[in-house]
């Protein structure tokens, strides 16, 4: 009898554990759709909300900028001249380029650009949204102003740090293996659009942009669904901080299985 109710005790807790979680994900997703509203609006874009948004744009991105693609340069380089090594000791060397552009452009610096803009923009941006956030109704005034502003710092920086960062590789790659010459060119653009298949481009511009809204709204959303009476210490952040890796370990997992399956 014992055992009995020891059971139905943990079966009702983790049916209000499943609960408390499916309903913090619709809460976050209704608040996602609720920024994305004010963001179609045409009343949002007034002076002080540009001068805002303007403003959050440089703070969250100027300062990582320089510093994401001193960091992603150095690890390109790295990592090409490994990849181009080990190719010519096996006898691969047409595949190296290749082999170079799926790994860094399609795999690794997406992923770094999303956390590197996590770190340095929209985690604290999310705590300056739950020091603000004193009340627990979602005012309509504040989310304008005050959250919506962070968030789209956080997607422009995401994919600022993205763009530039591939770019950056690209040439990085063609310079290792061709050189300070023009006549790899045509071999060189061949290869890259052979990898960017429009398949594969498409699937590449969604994860990308999957990951910057994630990387944005998550820490922000975990901060404004914990009543501030119930927060303690970091929760709330440690919370959003699950979220945001769960997310973005779905986005490389799909990303993967639409590139290579």
């Amino acid at each position: 009898m014992t055992s009995a109710t020891s059971l139905q005790a943990a079966l009702a807790d983790g049916l209000r554990a499943l609960g408390r979680w499916l309903n913090n994900w619709w809460r976050i997703v209704m608040l996602g759709a609720q920024l994305l509203s004010l963001v179609l609006s045409p009343s949002t874009y007034n002076r002080e909300y540009r001068q805002a948004l303007l403003r959050h744009v440089y703070l969250g991105t100027a300062p990582s900028l320089v510093w994401f693609t001193v960091l992603s340069t150095l690890l390109s380089l790295v990592v090409i001249r490994i990849v181009i090594v080990t190719s010519v000791s096996y006898g691969l060397t047409q595949y190296a380029l290749e082999m170079v552009v799926r790994v860094l452009v399609l795999e690794l610096i997406p992923l770094t650009a999303a956390l590197f803009a996590a770190l340095r923009c929209t985690i604290p941006q999310a705590a300056e949204v739950g020091a603000l956030h004193a009340r627990d109704e979602h005012d309509t005034g504040f989310m304008r102003m005050q959250v919506l502003p962070r968030v789209s710092a956080g997607v422009v920086c995401a994919l600022l740090l993205a763009l530039i960062s591939c770019g950056v590789t690209l040439v990085l790659a063609y310079l290792s293996v061709y050189g300070l010459t023009t006549a790899g060119l045509p071999a060189y653009t061949r290869t890259v659009g052979h990898v960017f298949s429009p398949g594969i481009a498409l699937v590449f511009g969604l994860k990308i942009a999957a990951m910057a809204a994630a990387v944005a709204l998550l820490p922000v959303a975990s901060i404004l669904i914990e009543p501030a009476r119930s927060r303690r210490g970091t929760s709330a952040e440690l919370k959003g901080l699950v979220r945001m890796f769960f997310v973005i370990l779905m986005i490389e997992g799909a990303s993967l299985v639409g590139n290579y399956y």
